[in-house]
């Protein structure tokens, strides 16, 4: 199915051109009212050196009138192997469907709201037939058995035109579309980029960069630059102030040769002030080293083992390590912000 852009909005068609397959752009004088153009001719001319087909209206109160206009438009510099000019309806407007035709000129026959209509319109010729769906439905009319039957006609009579589906207004008259066998579409840009969004496509993609992630980044790329540490002769105030100006709810513990000798974090601060108050600001971080050994992970590791670890052993924060000796900390609160932990 052709897939044309329904727009005049240059900014919008140079967005949506990036899609690399795109049949073609379709306009309308409302379209071009609507964004304050004054300079029709020049705006199709520029529109057409944007796109491969263009589609632009070709008016005239006879028939003779519209193939004046749409050789005006020729003469002005347009491709008549990239254009299509588009003619409302009406016996006049067949009649000049078939002048063009006959010139080796592509029409595309719009407004179309009824059978009887689009009929007449391939009868002549016509390289499109338009039925506007959208409008259709707003008045409460059937307009997708409309564009079924269209298609239907095409193909059982042998008609060499196109059914494009237009007036479109939301994601679900494509996939309608797709169903009914039309041929082409012309749809606005705010419902062409949202054709490929869908939640689980959204969640599946997230899960796979968070994988990715997971098993490709080491530990040392995402360590903060901050690595608050006390000796064991400093006190505990000195921890306090480290994890302030950090920021970190923890600090390393080392002895005056740099070794590993526990953590301390927020939690047994507060558990420290609890039991013993005030006073324990004073004391040495020697008195708060723990029997066992804090959790380590070493920087070459990647993410994975990291978020293990978090999960199995239940800690918030990881002192990292390299050749032995602590370079710095993950903490869990980094891994939840950047999707890893959930």
């Amino acid at each position: 199915m052709e897939l044309y852009l329904d727009s005049v909005d240059f900014k919008e068609i140079e967005e949506a051109s990036k899609l690399g397959f795109l049949t073609g752009l379709t306009t309308t004088p409302t379209f071009m009212h609507r964004h304050g153009i004054t300079d029709i001719d020049g705006a199709i001319l520029k529109l057409a050196k944007m796109v491969d087909i263009l589609q632009v209206e070709a008016l005239g109160d006879t028939a003779e009138d519209v193939l004046a206009e749409a050789e005006r438009l020729l003469a002005l510099g347009l491709d008549k192997e990239k254009t299509v000019f588009k003619i409302p309806v009406s016996n006049e407007g067949v009649r000049a469907c078939k002048m063009l035709r006959n010139k080796g000129l592509m029409v595309n026959v719009h407004l179309v709201y009824t059978l009887n209509q689009a009929y007449m319109a391939m009868a002549a010729g016509a390289t499109y037939v338009c039925p506007l769906v959208g409008r259709l439905q707003d008045e409460g009319h059937d307009a997708l058995t409309l564009v079924e039957q269209c298609a239907q006609v095409v193909n059982y009579y042998g008609y060499n035109t196109k059914v494009m589906f237009s007036s479109v207004r939301h994601a679900e008259h494509v996939r309608t579309a797709l169903l009914a066998g039309v041929h082409t579409i012309t749809a606005p840009w705010s419902v062409m980029k949202k054709l490929t969004s869908n939640n689980f496509t959204t969640v599946g993609t997230d899960q796979f960069i968070e994988h990715t992630r997971l098993l490709t980044i080491r530990v040392k790329e995402v360590i903060r630059t901050e690595n608050p540490r006390v000796t064991t002769e400093n006190t505990v105030f000195d921890a306090l102030t480290q994890m302030t100006e950090s920021g970190l709810g923890a600090v390393t513990i080392v002895d005056s040769q740099g070794n590993l000798k526990g953590i301390f974090t927020d939690g047994d601060l507060r558990r420290s002030l609890k039991e013993e108050g005030k006073a324990v600001l004073d004391q040495a971080m020697a008195k708060m080293v723990q029997a066992q050994l804090p959790i380590t992970i070493n920087s070459e590791a990647l993410l994975y083992e990291a978020v293990k670890i978090f999960k199995e052993k239940g800690v918030d924060n990881i002192i990292v390590l390299e050749n032995n000796l602590p370079v710095g900390m993950i903490d869990i609160q980094d891994f939840v912000k950047m999707n890893l932990i959930g």
